[in-house]
């Protein structure tokens, strides 16, 4: 099995922290070279200084908030005179938790701003490249909300549903050029992430933390929260050679809790 992305770019947004930094630690130990962004500078430059380093990796960051449309462009722009990306792991913050009917117009403008339109304008710069190499790997980071809404994440529920259409879309489009287009799908994972959707639960319900915790888990076949390396591992996988002929698919990485095939 060929999983060596020796010579491969990869852009892994979110990598500050959680999910992202999970993934970008399996992409370098595999031989990519990774560019990491988020908004953050120190946190980026730890998660860059600390990669897997061999024989032609160098690993940078790009900090920018991809909320501002016209700064990501431009810093991903620059970053794109150096060679091209071969791999993006599209990987954005959730919104805020909340039922859906209380969540006011401009959460969801917001969102779709944030996820949809950020994506898109990474497309038109990413796309270029990943042609010309014939290799492509987009791996969007959403939520198993796509094959079964979550209760109290109303906004995030819409705007990750979007983001899946789009994906499936794109990979009709693209696999000809040799670019996979696929959707990761994380359960409850020990990120900060879960601790901010615990401690809302909590307050809302009037459990503790530990009970919440504690329900949770219980609801999962495995009986335990993924760790976000288990995650990267699929990452791993599917931005490999071994995975050329998937392509379109949403795969969930949660212990088996998603009630659907």
């Amino acid at each position: 099995m060929n999983l060596d992305l020796s010579g491969k770019r990869a852009l892994v947004c979110g990598a500050s922290q959680g999910l992202g930094e999970a993934c970008a630690r399996q992409l370098a130990e595999q031989g990519a070279e990774v560019v990491v962004l988020a908004r953050t500078e120190d946190k980026l430059a730890r998660v860059c200084q600390s990669l897997a380093a061999g024989q032609g990796q160098t690993h940078s960051y790009i900090a920018v908030d991809a909320a501002d449309i016209a700064a990501l462009s431009a810093a991903v722009a620059a970053e794109l005179e150096k060679g091209p990306m071969h791999i993006w792991v599209n990987n954005t913050g959730g919104p805020a938790p909340g039922p859906a009917h209380q969540a006011k117009p401009d959460a969801y403008a917001d969102a779709l701003g944030q996820h949809l339109i950020a994506a898109q304008t990474l497309l038109h710069l990413l796309l270029p490249g990943m042609r010309s190499a014939g290799y492509g790997r987009i791996l969007n980071v959403l939520s198993t909300s796509v094959k079964a809404p979550i209760p109290n994440l109303g906004v995030s529920n819409s705007v990750r549903a979007a983001m899946a259409n789009w994906a499936k879309t794109l990979a009709g489009e693209l696999g000809v050029d040799g670019i996979t287009v696929n959707n990761v799908l994380p359960g409850l994972t020990q990120t900060a992430r879960l601790d901010s959707l615990i401690g809302h639960i909590a307050q809302g319900s009037g459990k503790t933390t530990d009970e919440v915790s504690q329900g949770m888990r219980a609801a999962i076949p495995v009986k335990r929260f993924g760790r976000p390396e288990e995650f990267a591992n699929a990452v791993g996988f599917l931005a490999s050679p071994a995975a050329a002929f998937i392509n379109g698919i949403n795969l969930p990485v949660d212990g088996g809790s998603t009630g659907s095939l």
